[in-house]
């Protein structure tokens, strides 16, 4: 059997674990999931390193300090299990330029980097927009 052929979990089952997972957080911990922030908090820790002074001074930083927590934890636990489930699935590959979408829109690495790169920022800011 080809690994790529590999059908995976059921997108329903899926999401309603998701739920339950959700559900779970948010009564146990009061915490609901997010990852936006995450990845601001990560770029003051990286501007930080660099330049400590300047972090302090930005408005955003001294309501939100660029520190390493559950949020950030959330996300890198997300990176970690993708991985660990596309190895022992042995659906893991490296490639740059999805199947799907070299189908639709051809093998093109830079016009698939600028689209992901567009996609990537009008996510982020909605989601930054909408206070996620």
């Amino acid at each position: 059997m080809d690994p790529r052929q590999d059908d995976g979990w059921s997108p329903y089952l899926a999401g309603a674990l998701s739920g339950v997972v959700l559900i779970l957080s948010v009564w146990i911990a009061g915490k609901f999931f997010g990852a936006s922030t995450s990845f601001v908090r990560s770029a003051g820790l990286i501007e930080r390193f660099f330049s400590p002074e300047r972090v302090s001074q930005i408005a955003y930083f001294q309501s939100k300090v660029p520190k390493i927590e559950w949020q950030w934890m959330f996300v890198l636990g997300i990176l970690l299990g993708s991985l660990i489930s596309s190895i022992t699935s042995a659906s893991f590959r490296w490639q740059a330029v999805p199947d799907m979408w070299e189908g639709r829109f051809g093998a093109s690495r830079s016009k698939r980097a600028v689209v992901a790169f567009l996609g990537a920022a009008v996510a982020m800011f909605g989601a930054r927009l909408a206070g996620g």
